[in-house]
């Protein structure tokens, strides 16, 4: 499993896998998805049916949930296990009571960290209460730290692949700068740099435009 996760050649594949394997291989799991907060802003990310989607849009307008407590940083718990909704009073009262109008009968929720990174929670859903028992819980959090080491390995290589197509092409933009204009490279990325800042734009667009149109720089 940890192999497959690796070998996932883009982050929406490796979050894809996460959450695939979450309901092969954790027992009690119906269904699962990664959640993450941007600010207050819940996104669902690889959600296995439209129930997870429901509930983390439940945990964010109402600011509360384990999955959303999950995902937030700085948090000192790094694991939830609700093992029966139904009959749960102690904590998230109001996101409880939504979540059994959701049909949830159990969940857990894994923050997912590497040493220096936070990504969001992964959360596993079931109908049934006690669904979740001590092999669901180990289980579930030797697939969260596979599926962060792994989103972190995927996040990465997006990035690199991101700033190689950036620099592949700036370089064409100023290719065509130099043969149009006649600019040497200096002034060739010096106009493109210029042309970034006056408009307040990325160079990476710049230069996507001037490749688009074949040097036209006004």
């Amino acid at each position: 499993m940890a192999r497959d996760l690796l070998a996932q050649d883009s982050v929406e594949a490796t979050l894809e896998r996460i959450t695939d394997s979450a309901v092969e291989i954790v027992e009690g799991c119906d269904a699962a998805g990664i959640l993450v907060l941007q600010g207050s802003r819940v996104q669902s990310l690889a959600p296995t049916d439209a129930g997870v989607v429901l509930s983390d849009e439940t945990q964010g307008r109402l600011g509360e949930g384990p999955c959303f407590d999950a995902a937030r940083s700085g948090v000192e718990e790094r694991v939830f296990r609700i093992e029966d909704l139904t009959a749960y009073q102690d904590r998230w009262p109001r996101f409880v009571a939504e979540a059994r109008e959701l049909g949830i009968g159990s969940m857990m929720g894994f923050l997912l960290y590497t040493g220096t990174e936070e990504f969001g929670a992964l959360n596993f859903y079931a109908e049934r209460p006690a669904a979740f028992g001590a092999n669901s819980e180990t289980s579930g959090a030797m697939l969260a730290s596979h599926a962060a080491v792994a989103l972190s390995s995927a996040r990465h290589a997006d990035q690199m692949q991101q700033a190689l197509d950036t620099r592949h092409s700036i370089g064409q933009a100023m290719g065509i700068l130099m043969e149009r204009h006649r600019l040497n490279e200096n002034d060739a990325f010096g106009t493109l740099r210029r042309l970034s800042q006056e408009r307040n734009v990325k160079l990476r667009e710049i230069a996507r435009r001037v490749c688009e149109t074949g040097g036209a720089v006004s």
